[in-house]
């Protein structure tokens, strides 16, 4: 369905849990709390609320947490979500440590894609960022999403003052394998206030110094709100997910489901729509009725575009691990 602006709202970010094997620093620190799992979704719950969304025009998903892959049953969780008529892709978004033991699973379950965080190559500063030392694990991971046939993506985030020059080597990862290496401004959310990422207009300028032959790429590469350029030589692209500098809320076709079952239009203001209050407390009989309203409600209500260019007007108070990356 349509939005208020008219834009097709048809994607649904769904975080299964709060909680993550990382602690990394913008996100989810050491000594964070996360939400007994009384207040979480139940798969049940999830697959309710995706089949009314689906009524409702969604029919993209992409899964995310805190980590997804902590959460015992999640290749179950995909393969049921593919079983709903309209649902026509999922992906996932995680950290990678765990990748090597569920890729294949994943992809058997009807994943299609999987977008891995790396932000850093070298072993200290990665530990610095995430709190682990599971460098090795993650690369592994990326390996394994290969092999099983997943599409491949890596999200990173530049940090002024730790990892500001890896830009390199982390692009260095599309050179010789198809896939998408793509830098992310940070949004003022939760933790990351505390830290100033790179603007990606300035990479932008770095990348084309080295590599002058950069060309747009208007390919589709999958469902969000990536920019791409193509290096000669390389196999996979570089994308820019810019949106601190280069806001593309014109297109946004997106919902946000967080764990403990609260429907967000937009990820920069605090207005949510509890759909755990209604899984719980209506009967079996009206429960449809009442998500696809609310559904529809949340989707009208999407503002036509964030502020996070001014913190003042930002009113989300959650940190991110709490609303889903």
């Amino acid at each position: 369905m349509q939005d208020s602006f008219g834009r097709k709202i048809d994607y649904m970010r769904i975080s299964v849990t709060d909680r993550c094997n990382f602690r990394c620093r913008y996100c989810m620190p050491r000594g964070i709390q996360t939400s007994p799992m009384s207040d979480i979704l139940t798969y049940e719950e999830i697959i309710e609320i995706v089949t009314i969304a689906a009524q409702c025009g969604i029919s993209k998903l992409k899964i995310t947490g805190g980590d997804p892959l902590v959460r015992q049953g999640i290749t179950w969780l995909v393969q049921e979500l593919r079983k709903i008529p309209g649902i026509r892709h999922i992906t996932m978004t995680t950290n990678g440590a765990l990748l090597t033991l569920y890729a294949k699973n994943l992809k058997d379950a009807g994943l299609e894609a999987i977008n891995i965080s790396l932000d850093s190559l070298d072993r200290k500063v990665f530990s610095e960022i995430t709190g682990f030392d599971k460098l090795d694990n993650v690369l592994a991971g990326i390996d394994a999403a290969l092999s099983a046939g997943l599409q491949v993506k890596i999200n990173s985030v530049l940090q002024e003052n730790c990892n500001v020059d890896e830009w390199q080597a982390l692009l260095n990862i599309a050179k010789d394998r198809p896939i998408d290496v793509r830098f992310i401004e940070m949004m003022p959310i939760g933790e990351a206030k505390n830290f100033r990422s790179v603007n990606n207009e300035e990479l932008l300028a770095k990348i084309r110094g080295k590599y002058p032959a950069i060309t747009p790429d208007t390919s589709i590469h999958g469902n969000g709100p990536a920019v791409y350029f193509k290096i000669p030589g390389f196999l996979g692209c570089v994308g820019f997910i810019s949106a601190m500098n280069k806001k593309f809320c014109g297109s946004c076709n997106r919902i946000r489901l967080t764990a403990n079952g609260m429907l967000k239009p937009c990820l920069c203001f605090a207005k949510n729509f509890d759909l755990r209050k209604i899984l719980r407390e209506t009967n079996k009989i009206d429960r449809p009725e009442k998500l696809a309203l609310t559904i529809r409600t949340a989707i009208e209500a999407k503002p036509q575009a964030h502020s996070f260019e001014n913190e003042e007007l930002v009113s989300e108070y959650r940190k991110m691990f709490e609303i889903g990356g």
